[in-house]
C-alpha cells in the first residue's frame, strides 16, 4: 500500500489544513516511510506470541481496607475559623 500526494492533500482538506507544494511532496514520503515500516512489521513471526492489550503487565495496587481511627469532629473543627452545628462554615458563593 502507498499514500499518494492525491491522499495527503484529501486529508490536509478534511483537517482544513494548508501545505505548500514541497511540503506535500515531504509528507507524501514520511508516511510512506512509515507504512513501509508497518510492513516490515507485519513480516515478523508472531504464531508463538501470546495477544496483550499492554506491553507491560498492569495490576492494581490497592491498600486493604481497614478500619482506622480517625479525628473525632471536635478536634477537626479545634482551628476552625468559623463553625456551626459540627460543620466548617464558609462564606456564600453565587
Amino acid at each position: 500500500m502507498s499514500i499518494s500526494k492525491k491522499d495527503v492533500e484529501h486529508v490536509a482538506l478534511l483537517a482544513r489544513l494548508e501545505f505548500s507544494e514541497e511540503e506535500l511532496e515531504e509528507y507524501t514520503k514520511q508516511l510512506n516511510d512509515i507504512l513501509g515500516y508497518v510492513d516490515k512489521l507485519n513480516e515478523l513471526d508472531t504464531a508463538d506470541v501470546e495477544p496483550t492489550s499492554h506491553v507491560l503487565p498492569l495490576n492494581n495496587v490497592l491498600r486493604e481496607d481497614a478500619s482506622r481511627d480517625y479525628l473525632d469532629n471536635e478536634t477537626a473543627l479545634k482551628n476552625a475559623p468559623d463553625k456551626k452545628d459540627g460543620m466548617f462554615r464558609v462564606p456564600k458563593i453565587v
